[in-house]
C-alpha cells in the first residue's frame, strides 16, 4: 500500500519583534495582563513594504525543500492554508506558485482558520495515497497584524494574533508516515470567532470602498470564554480519536504539537493528558497565534531542535473558527 510521509519542514517569521511592553504603549494593557491570559511575551509583525503572505510562504518552502534535498521543480501540487490571502481572490496558492517560479501545477486554497494546516495535510495525504501526485507542498501562512485594531478597543484580539509561515513537503513512502487525520466542524458557533466583512452577502452600498475602509470592517469578533470552553473539549476528543484509530494510548505519543492558540489551553490539555514538558511543544510565547501557520512553524522548530526523531509518534491537534477542529497522527 502507498503511504505519505513528511520529508521536509520549514518556516519563516517576520523580522519585526513586537513585545508586550511595546503593545502597552499602543493600548491599555501590560505584560502581566497579556502573559496571564495568553502566555504570549512577544510576536512578529510584517513590514508591509516588503512582506506578503506568498513571499513568506516561499521562504518557508525553500527551507523545507533544502532540508528535504529537493528543489522547487520537484513540487507537483500546492495546498495552501490561510484566512488572510494577499488578495480577496485569487487565492494565495497561485501567488506562491508564481513566487517559486513554477508553471501549470495545481494550487488549492484551504480556509479553515486555525485548523487549516491539518485540513491541508489531510487533503495532501489523500492525493499522495491515491497516486495522483508524488511531491506535494503543504503551507500554512498568515498576515494578521495589518487587520487587527492596535488600540484598547481591539485589545482582546490584538495582543494574540500575529504573522508567519510554515511549510511541509509530502512524498510517498512504503511505510506509514501520516497514520490518520480526523476533521470536524460545527457551524452553529461560526459567529463566536469570525470576521464579518468584507462578506459577499451584503448590499452593494454596504460593500463600497468607503465602507470597506471603515474600522468596523476586518474586525475580529471573538467570544473568548466560548472558544476556550469548546476548545478544551474538542482538543481532547480529537486527540483521543486519533489514538483510538491507531490502537495507541497517550503514552505512545512522543510529541504533541497543538495549534498555538493560547498557552493556557495547551497547558490544560497537557495536564489532562498527564504529559511531561518533554512531550509537548509550545512556541506561542515567542510568536503569538499565527493561525494556520502555527503548527507547521512549531513542527519546523521542534525538528530543528531535535525534538522530532525517526520513528517518533507526533500528534497534531487544532481548534478554531468555524468552529473547526482536527488532528493528525504521524509516524516520523
Amino acid at each position: 500500500m502507498r503511504y505519505s510521509k513528511i520529508v521536509g519542514l520549514g518556516h519563516h517569521v517576520p523580522e519585526t519583534v513586537v513585545t508586550n511592553e511595546q503593545l502597552s504603549a499602543m493600548m491599555d494593557t501590560n505584560d502581566e495582563w497579556i502573559t496571564e491570559r495568553t502566555g504570549i511575551k512577544e510576536r512578529r509583525w510584517i513590514d508591509p513594504a516588503k512582506d506578503t503572505v506568498a513571499n513568506m510562504a516561499a521562504k518557508a518552502t525553500r527551507m523545507a525543500l533544502e532540508r528535504a534535498k529537493l528543489t522547487e521543480k520537484d513540487i507537483e501540487f500546492i495546498v495552501f492554508a490561510t484566512i488572510t490571502p494577499d488578495y480577496f481572490f485569487p487565492g494565495s496558492g497561485v501567488l506562491l506558485q508564481r513566487e517559486l517560479g513554477l508553471e501549470s501545477i495545481g494550487a488549492l486554497d484551504i480556509r479553515n482558520a486555525c485548523s487549516g494546516f491539518i485540513y491541508a495535510l489531510s487533503v495532501a495525504d489523500q492525493f499522495i495515497k491515491s497516486g495522483m501526485y508524488k511531491t506535494i507542498l503543504v503551507v500554512g501562512a498568515e498576515i494578521q497584524s495589518t487587520a487587527i485594531d492596535p488600540t484598547t478597543r481591539g485589545r482582546n484580539t490584538a495582543v494574540i494574533f500575529a504573522d508567519g509561515a510554515g511549510a511541509a513537503i509530502l512524498q510517498p513512502n512504503e511505510k506509514p508516515g501520516i497514520l490518520s487525520t480526523h476533521l470536524h466542524s460545527d457551524g452553529r458557533f461560526a459567529e463566536e470567532l469570525y470576521v464579518r466583512d468584507p462578506g459577499s452577502s451584503r448590499t452593494r452600498e454596504e460593500r463600497q470602498p468607503e465602507q470597506i475602509l471603515d474600522t468596523t470592517h476586518f474586525k475580529v469578533v471573538m467570544n473568548g470564554s466560548q472558544v476556550f470552553k469548546h476548545a478544551v473539549v474538542r482538543f481532547m476528543e480529537v486527540i483521543n480519536e486519533a489514538l483510538n484509530a491507531n490502537g495507541m494510548k497517550k503514552e505512545d505519543i512522543s510529541l504533541l504539537v497543538p495549534h498555538q492558540a493560547n498557552l493556557r489551553i495547551s497547558q490544560f490539555i497537557q495536564q489532562k493528558m498527564e504529559l511531561p514538558d518533554s512531550k509537548i511543544y509550545n512556541n506561542i510565547m515567542r510568536y503569538g497565534n499565527t493561525t494556520a501557520a502555527s503548527i507547521p512553524i512549531a513542527m519546523s522548530e521542534a525538528w530543528a531542535e531535535g525534538r522530532i526523531k525517526e520513528n517518533d509518534v507526533i500528534c497534531l491537534a487544532a481548534f478554531g473558527s468555524g468552529f473547526t477542529w482536527a488532528s493528525a497522527l504521524i509516524r516520523w
